[in-house]
């Protein structure tokens, strides 16, 4: 990508989107565009094609997605796949309509069979059954890797897409409620620390297996496969190794600074027991994983402490 190239990166504000736009930005590049959902909502066609043809992007990031947890993903499954495939749809074949010079669509590694052997390669993609919570999601990112796939095998265009494994940064979603595990676990021992709390309980057994990726390292891998590569083959993206959810509240927990006890509570469920995804194939194309996972959440700690006393994100 030439340094003052038209770049629109699709969901911009989210926690991939911002990491794509910092990445560009350090790497130099003049000519970013982006547009929140108030000023382009991506469901409605003639608005994803208006734009398109006003503002003429070269290079497209496709970031933008609807997002959320075990209990959101069960509960609303017909808007999952529904705003997700309309995002898709649009961005993609507005892109092809208005001759851009390449697309990047991010997934996620949950388009990966439930019971998926392990490390997870890209072709165990579609050998069994999705896991349930989440089939509407999963389901819109594979029509969303294929639908790529399938225009540069007609029409020869030159997409690729990215599996990320379980993100986590800066930008990242700190609700208790509505967040994942990392994320958090920084905001409880946080807030343990502060208010002087004895322990902090953790749900289940802590034996649950997981990946964790720097959201950062993302961002490179995708301008590092914009800039590097050509072809059909989609990615993996993750770290490539893995901890315990308890080894995790350790890590946090000194990270933190917190000096009470941690408490496992088995009550709750473990989910699926270990999630890793197999990197050789991204490795095999030049690019590899920077961050440790102590310094990543240095890093997303120290973010989050200059953003916790600012207007309503303690709340959240």
């Amino acid at each position: 990508m030439d340094k003052n190239a038209i770049i629109f990166v699709a969901g911009h504000s989210g926690l991939v989107g911002s990491a794509i736009v910092r990445i560009l930005e350090e790497d130099g590049y003049q000519n970013i565009i982006t547009r929140t959902h108030k000023q382009l909502d991506l469901t409605r066609q003639a608005d994803v094609e208006n734009f398109f043809e006003e503002q003429r992007p070269e290079y497209v990031f496709l970031a933008a997605a609807k997002v959320g947890g075990i209990h959101a993903n069960a509960t609303y499954p017909a808007d999952f796949i529904m705003v997700n495939m309309q995002i898709q749809c649009n961005v993609i074949s507005a892109a092809f309509a208005n001759k851009i010079k390449k697309l990047m669509f991010l997934g996620s590694s949950c388009i990966y069979p439930k019971n998926c052997p392990q490390p997870i390669k890209e072709e165990y993609l579609l050998t069994s059954e999705l896991e349930e919570t989440n089939e509407g999601y999963a389901l819109a990112k594979i029509a969303g890797l294929k639908a790529c796939a399938y225009y540069n095998k007609q029409y020869g265009t030159d997409y690729v897409s990215v599996m990320p494994c379980n993100l986590y940064g800066i930008n990242d979603n700190f609700g208790l409620e509505n967040s994942h595990v990392l994320p958090a676990l920084l905001r409880k021992f946080h807030e343990a620390k502060i208010n002087n709390e004895p322990s902090v309980t953790v749900w289940g057994s802590g034996k649950p297996i997981r990946e964790f990726l720097y959201v950062d390292d993302l961002a490179d891998a995708c301008v590092f496969l914009m800039n590097n590569y050509s072809g059909n083959e989609f990615f993996n993206v993750g770290y490539g190794e893995e901890v315990t959810i308890s080894e995790l509240a350790d890590i946090i927990k000194e990270i933190v600074g917190f000096q009470g006890g941690i408490i496992m509570d088995s009550s709750k469920p473990d989910g699926t027991y270990r999630k890793l995804t197999d990197i050789s194939r991204i490795k095999g194309v030049g690019w590899s994983p920077k961050t440790d996972l102590k310094t990543g959440i240095r890093k997303t700690y120290d973010w989050f402490l200059s953003q916790y006393e600012s207007e309503g994100f303690a709340q959240r």
